[in-house]
């Protein structure tokens, strides 16, 4: 089990940027996949970007793609996503989570974050 903490979120303009931080606790944190999933009022959980244990593969979902950059430092045991050319609809409760497999299903990850605020004024 992991506990993880995000920080980062806040209000920006459209076309700002910002950067999120999950901090993991643990000593096997290369073990883990970890993604980072959004939702917004009303609608589902989704999936946002996953990176592999080592850092060496990524997966983004399609409306994030070009914009967003996931990265993770294992030596400290923190992911960093990098959110660029933001827009409006990327406005959502933000959600780190720590799995043991490559998924964009909410159901491959075992522990959670408790969510930072991201919005996004137009």
């Amino acid at each position: 089990q992991v506990q993880l903490v995000e920080s980062g979120g806040g209000l920006v303009q459209a076309g700002g940027s910002l950067r999120l931080s999950c901090a993991a606790s643990g000593r096997t944190f290369s073990t883990y996949v970890m993604a980072w999933f959004r939702q917004a009022p009303g609608k589902e959980r989704e999936f946002v970007a996953f990176i592999s244990g080592s850092g060496a593969s990524t997966s983004y979902t399609d409306s994030v793609k070009g914009r967003f950059t996931l990265s993770r430092n294992n030596a400290e045991n923190t992911v960093l996503l990098q959110m660029n050319s933001l827009k409006p609809e990327d406005t959502a409760v933000y959600y780190c989570a720590a799995g043991y497999w490559t998924s964009s299903r909410t159901s491959a990850y075992t522990d959670w974050g408790q969510g930072t605020q991201v919005t996004v004024s137009s």
